[in-house]
């Protein structure tokens, strides 16, 4: 099956954790790794988040810096890469930055089931696609590469992350380690259950400093 590469993106605690348990989100990164992250997305066809995501942290998903939307739009593409989001009922809110911020093209995949109503809800603000019954991430990967996306990242929530790992389609691992410890069972984890299933050594391929962060790079075939 043709699919996009996919470069999965994470900030997580020395333990492991993407978040507390808090209601307000806990910053991991540092500001450095921010404006790397910022590169990354610029180099990308791209940007995928749940729809949890969506609802909690209301991203713009877009390039930062000027420069590099620039750079972009000179090369023949849009400023900032392709909004995806999965869902599973589509109870999303139009107004969020997701479908608002920035002119880029923005996508909903849904179970087939929930196209209709999920039209009448984000048809004005996203084109709706259907995925199958229950929503197949296969179905998605391969539409997207249909739409011309060659590189996707992934940023998230958990369970996006491990739907993506557990279903062994994530080629490249990019994980900021911020210096501190969570230690909270109620937070929300990188490795949920079921992420990795084969439990095979991934290839280091770049470690770096960005600020107080630590940023390891893996292959993961």
């Amino acid at each position: 099956m043709a699919r996009p590469y996919v470069l999965l993106s994470a900030a997580v605690s020395v333990d492991g954790y993407l978040d507390d348990a808090s209601p307000e989100r806990l910053m991991l990164s540092s500001p450095e790794d921010f404006a790397a992250v910022d590169e990354v997305r610029a180099g990308v066809d791209a940007i995928l988040v749940g729809a949890g995501t969506v609802r909690a942290d209301n991203p713009r998903l877009l390039v930062r810096s000027a420069e590099l939307r620039r750079e972009r739009v000179a090369r023949g593409r849009p400023a900032s890469p392709t909004k995806v989001t999965l869902s599973t009922s589509g109870e999303l809110d139009p107004a969020a930055a997701f479908f608002t911020a920035g002119d880029t093209e923005r996508l909903v995949y849904l179970p087939d089931s929930a196209v209709a109503s999920a039209t009448v809800r984000l048809g004005a603000v996203a084109t709706i696609v259907g995925a199958g019954e229950p929503l197949s991430l296969s179905a998605l990967l391969a539409d997207l590469a249909g739409r011309g996306v060659g590189r996707l990242m992934v940023e998230g929530g958990a369970e996006v992350h491990t739907l993506f790992l557990a279903r062994d389609v994530v080629d490249e691992v990019r994980l900021a380690v911020a210096p501190l410890f969570v230690g909270d069972p109620a937070a929300p984890r990188l490795d949920g259950p079921g992420a990795f299933p084969q439990r095979g050594r991934m290839r280091l391929v770049d470690v770096g400093q960005l600020g107080d962060t630590a940023v390891l790079r893996y292959l993961v075939r």
